[in-house]
This record gives structure tokens, C-alpha cells and sequence, in this order.
């Protein structure tokens, strides 16, 4: 009994800030009282204070953005990671374990230690605030977690498979295109979920190395709608807005859940 109430306990600490972030978020803007935002409303505005933020800070070019970062280099990260890990495990690289240390080893740093270098370099080359640089940032960032995935996964496949679609005269390319990459859909789906997630949760590259609507990430842009000082903005227009645009990770999530435990398991060393 003492367990479980400790454990109910925790949970409701848990869930506080959710129950603020949900009543204030469903509040009417102008109703809004810090002293009482542990209270309900009672009222449904939701939708009106989402769609104030919509106008106030142009959230329809950082969304498109968003979207183009978070489907485009997952991707992209996901079938370089596929490759390197096929190359590695596979086609048995020389020097395989020490490749995959080379692009597994830059997971260790930081972000923040980044930001510095990326500014100047993307500065240097005309990549700041500019949609390419994004995208080529986070299909780096992606590549590490796809190839140790990956990797691990395409160790438990029996090479004999390889061997004999050698032997039918298949191209390495052929059977990494039509053998290992049907194997690995599981953890390639896994593997995508987790780097949709991140790049679109992400505040700091966004923050760093952008500057316009029109290429900033969307979590970057609703950073400035979290206060009631930014343009006039109410908290509820602000939390309403993080509500909303939060809901693409939920929704990509439920909806592929099975593919992604299954994915993970696979992955497994």
C-alpha cells in the first residue's frame, strides 16, 4: 500500500505540469490569471488561441520547414546509416569496427559544444539560415543512431543469405536494395520515429543557425510565443500553439508503436 501511494504520488507530480499546460492552453486568452491557472475555465478556446498564434508569428512557413527537415533527413540519415552498417557488417569492410567507431564517436560530444563551430562554418559558407543547411545538419545528426541500429541489426542476419544471392549473380547493390533493406524495415521505422521526433523537438540548432520564418524549425518559432510580453502574446496563445504543433510526434507515434518496439528489439546488440 505504502508502494503504491508513493507511486500515485509521483505520478500526479508527473502530470502537474501537463494539467497546467492543458487547462491554460484551453483557456481564453484575455481570461488568463496566473494566480488561478491551477483552476479550469470551464470554456473551450483551444482552436481560437491557436489560431491567434498562427497570425501573430507566421507559424505556416516554420510548420512547412518542420515537416521538410523531419521526413527528408530521417530519410536520409536512416539509408546512410543502412549503408554504412551493410558495408560494415556485410560486405566486411577493412577496418569496419574502426569506421563505425568514426561515426558513432561524434555522439559523445555535446550539442552545445556544436554551436560555435557550426555558426562560423555555416557563416563561412553560406549555409546560415538557408533550408539545405538544416537539412544537411540533421541528416548528419541522424546517421549515427541509423548506422548503430542498423549495424547491430544486419549482425544477426545469417551472411549465408549474402553468399547465395552472390552466387545467383545479384550485384552487392540488388541485394542491399532488395534482401537487407526489406529485412530491416522494423528498425529502419524505429530508427526514423526516433530522429522525427528529435528534429522536430529541436530548439538549439534552430536557434543557432536560423533567422527567418521561412527556414526556422517551428519549436524555435513558438520560443518567442512563451510570454505574454512577446507582440502582446497571452500564455495561453503560446501554450496552445506548443499543444497543437506537438501533436505530429504523438499522432506518428501511436500509429507506427508496434513497428517501432519491434524495431528496437531487433536493434538490440
Amino acid at each position: 500500500m505504502i508502494r503504491r501511494a508513493v507511486l500515485i504520488v509521483l505520478g500526479l507530480v508527473w502530470l502537474g505540469p501537463t494539467y497546467l499546460l492543458l487547462i491554460n492552453a484551453f483557456r481564453p486568452a484575455e481570461s488568463y490569471d496566473a494566480g488561478r491557472a491551477w483552476i479550469p475555465s470551464g470554456d473551450f478556446a483551444l482552436l481560437d488561441n491557436f489560431a491567434r498564434a498562427w497570425e501573430s508569428a507566421n507559424l505556416g512557413d516554420s510548420l512547412a520547414s518542420t515537416a521538410l527537415y523531419s521526413i527528408v533527413s530521417p530519410a536520409a540519415g536512416v539509408l546512410i546509416g543502412a549503408l554504412a552498417g551493410y558495408a560494415i557488417v556485410v560486405l566486411r569492410l577493412r577496418y569496419g569496427f574502426w569506421w563505425f567507431l568514426l561515426i558513432f564517436g561524434g555522439t559523445i560530444f555535446p550539442s552545445q559544444m556544436l554551436l560555435v563551430p557550426l555558426f562560423i562554418g555555416y557563416s563561412e559558407a553560406g549555409l546560415y539560415d538557408d533550408r539545405l543547411g538544416m537539412i544537411l545538419l540533421y541528416t548528419a545528426i541522424s546517421v549515427p543512431l541509423s548506422a548503430f541500429v542498423l549495424r547491430n541489426f544486419f549482425t544477426g542476419v545469417a551472411f549465408s543469405i549474402f553468399e547465395a544471392a552472390r552466387m545467383d549473380g545479384a550485384s552487392t547493390g540488388h541485394i542491399f536494395l532488395r534482401i537487407y533493406l526489406p529485412l530491416a524495415s522494423s528498425a529502419l521505422t524505429a530508427v526514423f520515429i526516433l530522429n522525427f521526433t528529435f528534429i522536430w523537438n529541436d530548439l538549439l540548432f534552430g536557434l543557432t543557425l536560423t533567422q527567418t520564418s521561412t527556414v526556422r524549425p517551428i519549436m524555435t518559432t513558438l520560443a518567442g510565443l512563451q510570454t505574454d510580453v512577446y507582440a502582446g502574446i497571452p500564455v495561453p496563445v503560446g501554450l496552445a500553439a506548443g499543444l497543437v504543433v506537438s501533436l505530429p510526434t504523438v499522432v506518428v507515434f501511436l500509429a507506427t508503436q508496434r513497428l517501432f518496439a519491434r524495431g528496437l528489439a531487433l536493434g538490440q546488440v
